[in-house]
């Protein structure tokens, strides 16, 4: 029973950092950077590694307040990776920086870690804000759901999605040393999601949409590239990580 003193302590308000890779993308990540400025919930930190950009994309990071990394190695896993590092937040979210997030964004990955202790990562969906607008939905419907197809049978679970992603802090901790961050020529977040998904819970994040571009996928050369990464970062897991020793561990060795 309750004394008349007595009181409950309210919860522990998480720390946020959001984390953004960037090469050579000045104009998309001002757009990005001001999406986060109006979020109704903002983040504690914003951190924007800086891949080694010939533009203004540091500066226009700087300007807009945000915390500038600089990242020598080249790729993305080495980019996103030295972001997650040096994040001070509770929670690590991540998406690119040509992203635009809705409002309630930060606020939405907050509230999904509140309510389900038990997942270490939650990841949503996207839709296109660019190209033929009558195809946008379809075809960004079409992307999302070809890569869990092609990720869930390798993984033996649902991946993260890098341009919306979110994880608590002590899961990077117990698996940065064992991602592949120093190949760039590997797809970070497929990457990411074989370690978070060996001893850790990864969920679908429901509520409003991140934007993304569609410029990756106006050439033949990027989509192939995309390609080729997704079947390299399969290869560099395997043996270890072929399926049907990946999913009997799954079953009987995850809590």
């Amino acid at each position: 029973m309750l004394t008349p003193d007595a009181h409950i302590e309210p919860p522990k308000r998480m720390r946020i950092t959001v984390v953004i890779p960037v090469k050579d993308d000045a104009v998309a990540l001002a757009g990005c950077l001001t999406a986060l400025q109006l979020q109704t919930r903002l983040a504690d930190e914003i951190i924007v590694v800086d891949n080694a950009s010939s533009d203004e994309s540091a500066k226009m990071a700087d300007a807009a307040g945000a915390t500038v990394i600089e990242c020598s190695e080249p790729g993305i896993p080495a980019a996103s990776s030295r972001g997650y590092d040096l994040s001070a937040g509770d929670l690590i979210l991540r998406l690119d920086a040509d992203c635009v997030p809705p409002a309630s964004w930060v606020e939405q990955i907050e509230a999904a870690f509140a309510d389900h202790s038990d997942v270490a990562a939650f990841t949503g969906g996207a839709y296109f804000i660019d190209g033929p607008p009558l195809l946008r939905v379809v075809l960004s419907r079409m992307y999302l759901l070809a890569y869990v197809l092609a990720a869930a049978p390798a993984l033996g679970h649902r991946p993260v999605f890098g341009s919306n992603f979110a994880m608590r802090r002590e899961a990077w901790q117990a698996i940065r040393s064992g991602v592949h961050r120093h190949d760039p020529e590997l797809h970070d977040d497929f990457d990411l999601s074989f370690h978070l998904g060996e001893h850790h819970r990864v969920a679908r994040m429901d509520g409003e949409l991140m934007g993304i571009s569609m410029r990756p996928f106006r050439s033949a050369t990027s989509f192939r590239r995309r390609l080729h990464r997704g079947f390299r970062t399969v290869l560099v897991h395997w043996p270890h990580d072929f399926p049907p020793s990946r999913w009997y561990r799954l079953v009987t060795q995850r809590p």
